[in-house]
């Protein structure tokens, strides 16, 4: 995809469960538009997050529609496949978002050599220190508890 001329349109991918939506989320979505002229989102589907034996509290299609109605998104697909090389395969973008916990573990060298290989840019972002949906969550228990 080409600007005028033949200047190329960056497009950005990262991808989240966005459940509890918070400043955090906010961040990570601000920090990557501004890094790419188009930012797509996959959101992760509830059988997805299953798999890592939670649930989420807001439920998928709503996920979905909050994530899109956020200014700096311009598309949201669903994820349903943790392979992000399977996405890039359908979504031909350019650089990946994604938090620095992932910084240096085997699974993202691994994935980093194989996206360096097609041209894809993964960049880290640290964390938003003192927020997550998990603390959220537990917040929200302890009080009704």
């Amino acid at each position: 995809m080409y600007k005028r001329g033949d200047e190329k349109i960056i497009m950005g991918y990262t991808s989240g469960v966005y459940d509890l939506f918070h400043v955090g989320h906010l961040n990570l979505l601000k920090n990557a538009k501004g890094l790419c002229d188009k930012l797509i989102v996959g959101v992760t589907s509830d059988e997805l997050v299953s798999y890592k034996n939670k649930k989420a509290v807001i439920p998928h299609n709503e996920r979905m529609e909050i994530v899109r109605n956020i200014r700096y998104v311009d598309a949201v697909v669903p994820q349903n496949d943790m392979d992000k090389f399977k996405m890039w395969e359908r979504l031909k973008f350019d650089v990946m978002f994604v938090g620095d916990d992932w910084f240096e573990t085997e699974k993202w060298k691994d994935l980093d050599l194989k996206f360096r290989s097609v041209g894809v840019k993964i960049i880290y972002f640290p964390y938003t220190k003192g927020v997550s949906s998990t603390t959220i969550n537990k917040t929200l228990k302890d009080l009704r508890g």
